[in-house]
């Protein structure tokens, strides 16, 4: 074990004189060429004092008292010292000094093992605040943090208090060219890992954030959904399969409601209710924000819930979300439509062509879709608006002609 070495050092300050003509008595530890000076709260005679011999001489009346103060103080620093060098702890002039006056040192923290001790927090409220699936993701973070702690540092950890700006573009790098993310994903995953960081701060472990300057990278996204023509000829496609046909409806009842994948899975009869209008709506809440949204049923939406409709609670018969895309790509082979169908299609097929395009109001659309806020809407269906304005303003032209 290399242990450093700590000099300490007692000074009179001569130019602080009191009535009495005692001079306060100052203590100066030096580490590693660094020093910190603090005040012992002992007063000596300037006249009897014995810099060399770092006491006070006999001809004191209270030399006695002292010159044991001094050797109490000395034994007491250089034990904190060496307990802080037994432990392997962070002995810094700081740390040496807070022990010495009582004050909490707070163990160093590194971002890994504090990251799991998040992730032991955010695991005992799965089922009360979030859902599994979200603290699933929040591991796979914590999985490429550590990954990338290897890859990068050749460390199994990494100090918090040296975490900067440079570490998250460092990590946005190995996620982008060593796991082949999209840039959305590694957006999410920073996102993620900020959480924790943030928790820190409010712990006392950090004194800033490190990664405040960040900004996440734009990503431009185009909204793939179903024309006015795609739809209808999915919509008048006589399909001979029960499987095939069963998913088709069910996709065409999202392109008219929205509805996401579990959100469709999970409607039950009682999620279905009759509003001011008497116009059924479906009342739920999102299962991705808890936000609730209330949803009018247009017509081609309730037939395909009458069609369905039997003594289970479920609205509609339960099917994989992966089996689901898989027979959506052979519904699209056979109906001739060239774009790769997901489930997550038809909602925004709702949100463009059924609801945009039938020029239904922005505010409108993001209250249908269920969004936290407008920024989310208009980022991901500003471009659809675009199309449609530039429609009318093309066949104004015709007609100007």
């Amino acid at each position: 074990m290399h242990q450093e070495k700590i000099t300490i050092l007692f000074v009179i300050s001569a130019n602080k004189t009191n009535q009495k003509g005692l001079c306060p008595l100052n203590c100066r530890i030096t580490l590693n060429k660094e020093r910190k000076q603090f005040t012992t709260g002992l007063f000596v005679n300037p006249n009897y004092w014995e810099n060399k011999l770092q006491k006070v001489n006999a001809q004191d009346a209270n030399y006695k008292f002292i010159n044991a103060q001094i050797e109490q103080i000395q034994i007491k620093i250089n034990n904190i010292a060496l307990v802080f060098q037994l432990q392997g702890a962070d002995c810094t002039l700081d740390n040496i000094y807070n022990k010495y006056i009582g004050v909490e040192i707070k163990k160093k923290e590194y971002v890994l093992s504090y990251y799991k001790k998040y992730l032991s927090k955010i695991k005992k409220l799965v089922g009360l605040e979030i859902k599994d699936n979200t603290y699933n993701k929040f591991v796979y973070v914590g999985n490429h943090l550590e990954a990338f702690l290897k890859w990068k540092f050749k460390k199994v950890d990494y100090p918090l208090e040296e975490l900067s700006l440079q570490f998250l573009d460092d990590f946005d790098y190995y996620l982008k060219t060593e796991k082949k993310q999209e840039q959305i994903t590694i957006n999410k995953t920073i996102q993620r890992l900020r959480k924790p960081i943030k928790q820190a701060i409010s712990e006392g472990y950090l004194d800033r954030d490190p990664f405040i300057l960040h900004k996440s990278k734009t990503v431009r996204k185009t909204v793939i959904f179903l024309t006015t023509e795609e739809l209808k000829t999915l919509e008048e496609a006589v399909v001979q399969q029960k499987r095939l046909s069963t998913i088709q409806d069910l996709f065409i009842f999202c392109c008219y409601t929205g509805l996401a994948y579990n959100e469709m899975s999970n409607l039950e009869k009682q999620n279905i209710q009759i509003g001011f209008d008497d116009v059924n709506w479906i009342q739920m809440k999102r299962e991705k924000t808890q936000r609730q949204i209330s949803i009018p049923i247009l017509p081609k939406a309730q037939e395909i819930i009458d069609k369905y409709s039997n003594a289970n609670n479920l609205v509609f018969p339960s099917i994989s979300n992966q089996k689901f895309n898989s027979y959506l790509k052979e519904i699209a082979d056979i109906t001739g439509i060239e774009k790769r169908l997901t489930h997550h299609i038809a909602r925004k097929t709702f949100a463009s062509t059924v609801l945009l395009f039938n020029d239904v109001p922005m505010e409108i659309v993001s209250e249908l879709l269920g969004h936290s806020n407008m920024v989310i809407t208009q980022e991901s269906y500003g471009k659809v608006v675009q199309k449609k304005v530039s429609e009318a303003m093309k066949n104004l032209k015709d007609k100007l002609k």
